[in-house]
């Protein structure tokens, strides 16, 4: 399978009043043609920079990438006919409807009125919005404003779509749906580059991901090779604050051979054990036997957040998302 975006040595600083912000850090990419490649990163990470580069609204101060099988910098505009854009903060018109805002887009796309139209007709059912396409967006839910958002991004049939953290806000039955619409365009052939801050999201929608920290991607892989990283259970245990370390009790624990690591974490102590249902038992006899309370207790397989806390030393879902 050929690739639809490669990028090699992408960087990009931001000149700022104080001290210059390297905001991409030397960045390869390879995103695979008909997949979905999820981009995960928190605020600051630098993914939304990648985004603009890459859909060429940014300009990489080194690097070289080919999107669509064009020179980024050489071909900019063939790029542009070949992708699709949708932002997180969308693109319809509030006082058009869904049908008249798609007709234009697809004219200035190139697209005579008769095929704008068609091309239109065929999207409206594709992503159920017949119902209200005659009404003025402005009077959509936030989940249908997505799907406009994203058949207006689907007007001039690009090979490649962006979407840019396309359910946030959504409620959760409109996530589900949009995700379900998403998969349906990637079994379409279209190649879908997507930037999410929901790991779920990810975890469920992406063929490969890519988590991006400080500037850098710290993993690369399925959601399923990126887990396989990640040894044995995860157990997350919230303690009675009676006076005992925490250091102690992390001591006490991870010496015991079914705990692989042992960490502290806003307070709780995360142990990584080869069997959870096994190692269960034995966890809370120790702590019953020491005298050490216990305010919550969870058991889990390996997620993305410990694919990134593994990489990092930081958990996802401490920081703040853009």
């Amino acid at each position: 399978m050929d690739n639809i975006i490669f990028a090699e040595g992408l960087r990009k600083t931001y000149q700022t009043k104080g001290n210059p912000v390297e905001a991409v850090k030397g960045v390869d990419l390879q995103v695979r043609r008909g997949e979905i490649f999820g981009f995960l990163g928190p605020n600051g990470a630098g993914k939304t920079t990648i985004l603009r580069i890459l859909s060429t609204l940014l300009l990489p101060d080194a690097g070289k990438s080919k999107v669509t099988g064009f020179d980024l910098l050489k071909d900019a505009k063939n790029v542009r006919r070949r992708i699709g854009y949708v932002s997180q903060a969308g693109g319809s018109d509030r006082d058009v409807t869904a049908i008249e805002d798609l007709i234009l887009q697809g004219r200035l796309y190139g697209l005579n009125h008769a095929d704008a139209t068609k091309q239109a007709k065929i999207l409206i059912e594709t992503l159920d919005l017949a119902c209200i396409a005659g009404r003025k967006s402005g009077t959509y839910s936030g989940g249908q404003k997505r799907r406009l958002d994203i058949a207006l991004g689907m007007m001039h049939q690009p090979e490649l779509l962006f979407l840019d953290e396309p359910t946030t806000g959504l409620d959760p039955q409109n996530r589900a749906r949009l995700w379900d619409e998403v998969i349906r365009l990637r079994d379409q052939g279209i190649s879908i580059f997507l930037t999410t801050h929901y790991m779920d999201e990810a975890d469920h929608l992406s063929d490969q991901i890519a988590i991006m920290d400080q500037g850098r991607i710290v993993a690369q892989g399925s959601p399923g090779e990126l887990k396989k990283q990640v040894a044995g259970d995860t157990v997350i245990l919230g303690l009675e604050q009676n006076g005992y370390s925490m250091d102690l009790v992390m001591q006490l624990l991870g010496q015991q051979a079914y705990v692989k690591e042992a960490s502290l974490e806003l307070g709780r102590l995360r142990l990584y054990v080869e069997n959870g249902e096994t190692a269960l038992p034995d966890i809370l006899r120790l702590l019953d036997k020491g005298e050490i309370g216990l305010r919550s207790i969870s058991l889990s397989q390996p997620s993305l957040n410990d694919v990134f806390l593994r990489q990092t030393g930081r958990s996802l879902t401490e920081e703040t998302f853009a």
